[in-house]
């Protein structure tokens, strides 16, 4: 099997790895999981290309140190990171750091494999130029208004305090809100967030 079909699961859950090595096995990877991030560092230098998917959360070491080391040993592996439903401003921070994208728990099946399939293709953060234009480009075309709920959105606000913010209604807000995901063409908030991050690297969000 060529080597970038590897996946490497970082998570303290085994019920969770057990899920996620049946899943991907089911559709042609090749997985390694590791309960600890030392077991994973500890032959992080010398593992062959693919995909690491890291839980953010764990206990002893978190996945920002995870990131961190591994950008010193093994750079050239796309890290997609796990975050808390809502938890927006951790996965806004995992993504400057360097990984590829984020999932947001809970996430579908199909949404972790379109993620994974996406990082294999782009590579790390450094290889990602296309998509960073791509995303500078679509942020470019959101309007005052929209791009203003969108900030917000990225700072973890909700709706009711980006109404008072902005001196307009709830309603008002998620106008803008679904015009704002129309624009960008996506469907969910995570997407759109990500996009956000994706632009900032060229200096354009």
């Amino acid at each position: 099997m060529a080597a970038e079909r590897f996946i490497y699961v970082i998570d303290d859950d085994p019920a969770i790895r057990r899920s996620l090595e049946r899943l991907l096995d089911a559709v042609g990877f090749q997985v390694t999981s590791y309960a600890t991030p030392k077991s994973f560092l500890d032959v992080a230098g010398s593992l062959p290309g693919g995909c690491v998917l890291l839980d953010l959360r764990m206990p002893e070491t978190d996945g920002f140190e995870v990131q961190a080391c591994l950008r010193l040993v093994n750079p050239d592996l796309p890290v997609i990171v796990v975050t808390a439903q809502g938890d927006v401003q951790t996965a806004v921070r995992a993504m400057k750091a360097g990984a590829a994208d984020f999932i947001e728990k809970p996430y579908s099946d199909d949404d972790l494999i379109v993620a994974i399939e996406s990082a294999l293709k782009t590579g790390a953060a450094a290889g990602r130029i296309d998509d960073i234009a791509m995303a500078a480009a679509l942020i470019g075309k959101l309007s005052p208004r929209e791009r203003q709920v969108l900030e917000a959105l990225v700072a973890g606000e909700q709706n009711k305090v980006i109404a008072f913010d902005l001196g307009i209604s709830v309603r008002t807000v998620e106008i803008h809100r679904s015009r704002m995901m129309d624009r960008l063409g996506v469907h969910q908030v995570a997407e759109a967030v990500r996009l956000w991050v994706l632009a900032s690297f060229a200096g354009r969000a």
